[in-house]
Parts: structure tokens; sequence; C-alpha cells
């Protein structure tokens, strides 16, 4: 074999650098978040379960209900969920945190209705979330508490869910 003439050389190395990049970012997409592990669903439990009845119902429950609707997951008829149920639903993420973009509230065309805005809201810890109206930037707004103070709740149409100072 001989060598290549120095044009073609350096036109392979650059296909295989640009082959390279776009395979570390092809790999980065494709790969998955880490999951929720068994201990961290366990602790979740835990906390959720306030009276350590081995069942969510009530208020206990609420969060943890809006969370599996936002998933599109069958709710359990009787609005209570068990441990195994909880534990289903944990490890396949569904009551994971999600990162809120830095920006948010985005304006933008929100196609949720206010009863996923609602959802969205109470799953990520707001409760007593008020009537929520949509403005003309897309972002429904209304209020609620969070950790026992009242405040004003923005979800846009991402579906993140922020705080705002009235």
């Amino acid at each position: 074999m001989g060598t290549l003439p120095e044009g073609q050389y350096q036109f392979q190395e650059n296909n295989m650098k640009r082959l390279a990049v776009v395979a570390a970012i092809a790999a980065g997409i494709a790969m998955p978040a880490a999951a929720m592990t068994e201990a961290e669903c366990d602790a979740l439990w835990r906390k959720a379960d306030a009276n350590s009845d081995g069942t969510l119902n009530d208020a206990e429950a609420a969060r943890y209900l809006a969370a599996l609707r936002v998933h599109n997951r069958t709710i359990p008829a009787d609005g209570r969920i068990t441990a195994a149920t909880f534990k289903q639903a944990c490890l396949a993420d569904d009551f994971k945190t999600t990162a809120v973009d830095p920006q948010a509230p985005l304006k933008g065309a929100n196609s949720f209705t206010e009863g996923q805005a609602k959802d969205r809201a109470v799953a990520a810890g707001f409760a007593s979330v008020s009537e929520l109206k949509k403005d003309e930037d897309g972002i429904w707004r209304g209020t609620a508490t969070l950790d026992g103070k009242s405040t004003s709740v923005a979800v846009d149409y991402k579906g993140n869910v922020v705080a705002q100072t009235p």
C-alpha cells in the first residue's frame, strides 16, 4: 500500500473527525438520563406515605396521581396508590423531578388544557392550585402554595413549572 497524497489524507482525516463528533453526539442523545434507583424510590415512598399506612390516599396521593396523569399512566379507580404501584411508577421515572429551563416560563403556543397544566403544577409539588388562566404569551398562570407558602405559579408550553413572586 502506498501513501495518500497530502490533500486526500487531510480529506480523510477531516471526515474521520466529523464521524467521531457525530457518533459522540448521537451517543449522548441516545443515552437516557439515569433512572431512579430502588433505594431512591424506597426513600421517596417513605416520605410520601406520611402516616405509614402502606397506601397513599387523599392529600398524600394528590402529587403522585397528578404525575401519573402527566405520564399517561392508568390511575387507580379508588384513587389510592399502593407501595407496589408507587414503586413501579417510580422506577419508570414517573416521579422524577425534571430540570426547569432557566429562562422559564417560556412564551409559546401552549396546547395544554387547564387540567393538564394544573397536573403539572401539582406533580411539581404545588398544592391548592387555583383556577389557571392562559395569558397572551401562552403561559398558564395562577396561585398555589409551595412548602406551605402562597405563591404565583406559571406553566409554560414545554411543561416547565415555576413559582413567581407576585
